[in-house]
């Protein structure tokens, strides 16, 4: 059963050590126990975790080579993803992990813990609220998202996390030429160019895949992100 997980990886040029299997097979029974009580994922048999939650927040290789990567934060994680899995198999980041459902961060703390992670740590709160704050602003070289919001929201939110210099890569599904159409104009007010999209499936799945890349190129105006709320209820652009 551990293989296929292991070949998928393989495919993406990911070899974990015995510790990282050991600690990826305890998160998933975290997630599994945790998911009885609370709504964290749809997906529950082990093979498709590995796949559509794990394998999927690690595919971010692709785009970006990882080794360059000191600090990142994921806007609207979740149940962790894909923070945690990249936190366990590239030990070296520094991680940040952004919700704003209290449960959720009380079960990412648990897995933290459970894990024994280091240099990783939770925020429960609203994206737009976490960027004013000078500690977050502008610090992280690459920003992550596999929360469901509009490229134009999602910018707003993410963006003013993001070094200049620095990538914000939000995982989306399938086609996505007319959302990206939409939000160019937003990512230029906020100070960034998107770059490319690398679309890809799933290593044995129908499930399509598209990274967008975009490059901090220039500081984002104070401005923004907007108050919350306002992001999703009026996009930019």
């Amino acid at each position: 059963m551990a293989n296929r997980f292991e070949e998928q990886l393989g495919e993406l040029g990911i070899q974990l050590n015995v510790q990282q299997k050991e600690q990826f097979h305890c998160y998933y029974e975290l997630l599994i126990e945790w998911n009885k009580v609370m709504n964290l994922t749809g997906i529950t048999e082990y093979d498709e975790v590995n796949e559509k939650h794990f394998v999927d927040s690690l595919a971010i290789v692709k785009t970006i080579d990882i080794k360059n990567v000191n600090n990142l934060i994921d806007i609207g994680t979740g149940a962790g993803f894909p923070g945690i899995p990249l936190k366990i198999a590239f030990p070296h980041i520094h991680v940040v992990l952004l919700d704003s459902l209290q449960k959720r961060v009380k079960f990412l703390n648990t897995v933290i813990d459970e894990l024994g992670l280091e240099t990783i740590h939770t925020l429960h709160g609203r994206a737009e609220d976490y960027a004013k704050k000078v500690e977050y602003r502008e610090c992280f070289d690459l920003c992550v998202s596999r929360a469901v919001a509009n490229m134009s929201t999602l910018s707003e939110y993410c963006l003013p996390y993001v070094k200049v210099g620095g990538m914000f890569i939000p995982y989306k599904s399938g086609e996505i030429e007319e959302e990206l159409c939409r939000a160019k104009k937003a990512v230029k007010i906020l100070g960034g160019k998107v770059k490319d999209v690398v679309k890809f499936q799933l290593p044995d799945t129908e499930i399509g895949r598209s990274f967008v890349e975009i490059e901090k190129k220039e500081s984002t105006r104070k401005i923004y992100p907007r108050k919350a709320g306002l992001p999703a209820k009026e996009p930019l652009g």
